[in-house]
């Protein structure tokens, strides 16, 4: 029996554990990896290029964080299968992701036996979550929280929020998104009026609450 090979992009900013997931699934005959990259806007391009079956993603990317890029590609490919694999598993996180339509999550201090039980799970259908995940995910179960402003977000306000806590610029926010710097400014004001938050301490607070951006605590 003749087995299918799966393509499969990583999504992960650490070079050195970017490198060693790319050498783990090369050694394996049935996985093409087609691409992989430590920018979220990069590889959010990729995956609309190559249609991946399997995605290896981190939550915190510059550009386009993890989050944001399995909301989008959900709606784009719903069939591609996606494995986050990211130190960063606050409840919040996880429960965003979950309702994204995640495959599996794995946190960053497993093994490497875990890590290939993992890929091979999720690639063939299977979910896989690891032990911390699944407790949160049990905790969200029985005491489930009501949806806060977060779901009230656009696609373009979450992406702001994130370019904003960045430091980028209102004219290098407009840059990165091919945007006038007026719309980037509108914008800008919109998700701050509608957060109810005032100044960009503000913002980066809450993108660094809702997993949108990296702390050093999450390196």
């Amino acid at each position: 029996m003749v087995k299918l090979i799966k393509k499969v992009i990583v999504i992960e900013d650490q070079t050195i554990l970017r490198d060693l997931i790319c050498r783990l699934l090369e050694s394996y005959p049935t996985f093409q990896l087609v691409g992989h990259t430590g920018d979220g806007l990069e590889g959010y391009d990729l995956c609309l290029k190559h249609q991946p079956d399997l995605l290896i993603l981190d939550v915190m990317l510059p550009n386009l964080n993890g989050m944001e890029i399995l909301h989008r590609l959900k709606s784009q490919n719903p069939h591609t299968r996606v494995l986050v694999f990211s130190a960063t598993h606050s409840t919040d996180v996880v429960k965003k992701l979950i309702e994204s339509g995640v495959d599996g999550f794995l946190e960053k201090d497993v093994g490497l036996e875990e890590m290939e039980k993992a890929v091979h799970s999720v690639a063939n259908g299977q979910p896989y979550f690891g032990p911390s995940v699944v407790r949160i995910m049990r905790e969200l179960m029985i005491n489930p929280k009501e949806a806060g402003n977060f779901e009230t977000l656009t696609s373009r306000e979450r992406e702001i929020i994130q370019l904003v806590a960045e430091s980028n610029s209102t004219k290098e926010i407009a840059g990165k998104l091919s945007i006038s710097v007026r719309t980037a400014d509108t914008h800008r004001s919109n998700v701050m009026k509608k957060l109810g938050i005032h100044d960009v301490a503000g913002l980066t607070r809450f993108a660094i609450a809702h997993g949108l951006v990296e702390t050093e605590e999450t390196l």
